[in-house]
């Protein structure tokens, strides 16, 4: 094979549309740009959002009120059944958990062991948050639930 001989890949290369060719092309008379208006006219472009000079919709909604939604602590959730993947008296951790696979994103809040299914092992779990269900289940079983040191600033 020769550099002559290279060739794109069938249904790579698409004919470009031949605007105002005529009737017949497909493209003719109005060339896609429908009827009569200012979209119509040549070199036309309208700003994002603009809504022919009626008042656009972001500028009629209300903009007051507080969110806390940017400052809310957004955990990764891990269920305790998750946990029997390891062995007896284990210490899992945040980082212990990342390397297996079972808490994986980013998150600022860190980790909450949830109490979804059945857990058969004991162990010390260490994470950021604890529900109740779960916090009952690991320490039925004599397991411990600790919370992180804190980070030092």
């Amino acid at each position: 094979m020769r550099l002559h001989d290279l060739k794109p890949r069938p249904g790579a290369k698409h004919r470009k549309k031949r605007l105002g060719q005529g009737e017949s092309s497909g493209h003719g008379k109005t060339s896609g740009r429908g009827g009569k208006g200012q979209s119509a006219r040549s070199g036309s472009s309208m700003r994002h959002g603009f809504e022919g000079g009626q008042m656009p919709l972001i500028r009629r909604i209300p903009k007051r009120g507080f969110s806390n939604a940017r400052f809310a602590t957004i955990y990764i959730p891990v269920n305790v059944e998750s946990l029997n993947f390891f062995s007896d008296g284990a210490r899992v951790d945040e980082v212990l958990l990342r390397q297996t696979g079972l808490a994986n994103g980013h998150s600022s809040g860190g980790i909450k062991v949830l109490g979804d299914g059945k857990l058969t092992k004991k162990l010390t779990g260490v994470a950021n948050a604890f529900s109740a269900g779960a916090r009952e289940q690991i320490e039925a079983l004599g397991g411990v639930c600790e919370l992180p040191a804190p980070k030092a600033a």
